[in-house]
């Protein structure tokens, strides 16, 4: 009998507590990837991506983003310390669609794309457009009552992506903004 292939590791799913973009945690369910997003009232205009680090058991602080709700946003990496950038310098927005580039480690590109009205992440010169991570939205029972699933992302244990998580999430959180902020206002007047 010949050996069996190994089996794919299955893929992390990330989950969102909330429906924010300013005020939620992203975890997998052991808690082995534990994120915080938050920002807070004293400092409104920052959001803050907090990572739990699972031996020292601290939440550091891994990546901010100035002005989240503001057209020019700003964002830094690794800290107080660090520089800050404009977020369009970190993320190439797509004028054509809602998605955007952005380079994680070296010279690896990855983008957002929407597939049927979800967010993909696939590498931007990938002819076949596999998707590294995949965003599935919230459910609710009968559309209005409480939740019935959470949305989460589907993330492919590929070592790359794991590394660059923190870029994964501000990047996420930057083209959700978008899409966000490009829908269709509806103003009610009463005549």
């Amino acid at each position: 009998m010949p050996p069996s292939a190994a089996k794919p590791k299955p893929p992390h799913k990330l989950e969102f507590t909330m429906n924010s973009l300013r005020n939620t945690t992203l975890s997998t369910e052991d808690d082995s990837m534990y994120f915080e997003i938050v920002t807070r009232f004293w400092h409104p205009n920052i959001t803050k991506i907090n990572k739990f680090d699972t031996e020292t058991r601290e939440l550091l602080t891994v990546a901010e983003i100035e002005g989240l709700q503001t057209k020019e946003p700003r964002v830094r990496f690794g800290g107080e310390k660090a520089q800050w950038m404009s977020a369009t310098d970190f993320l190439k927005y797509d004028s054509e669609h809602l998605g955007g580039t952005f380079k994680a480690t070296g010279d690896t590109e990855y983008r957002w794309k929407t597939h049927k009205g979800r967010f993909q992440l696939i590498k931007a010169d990938d002819p076949e457009k596999k998707a590294l991570a995949e965003f599935h939205p919230h459910k609710r029972h009968f559309f209005v009552f409480r939740m019935s699933r959470h949305a989460y992302f589907e993330v492919q244990p590929i070592p790359e992506i794991i590394q660059a998580i923190d870029k994964f999430i501000v990047s996420y959180l930057l083209v959700e903004r978008r899409r966000r902020d490009t829908r269709i206002r509806v103003k009610l007047e009463r005549h």
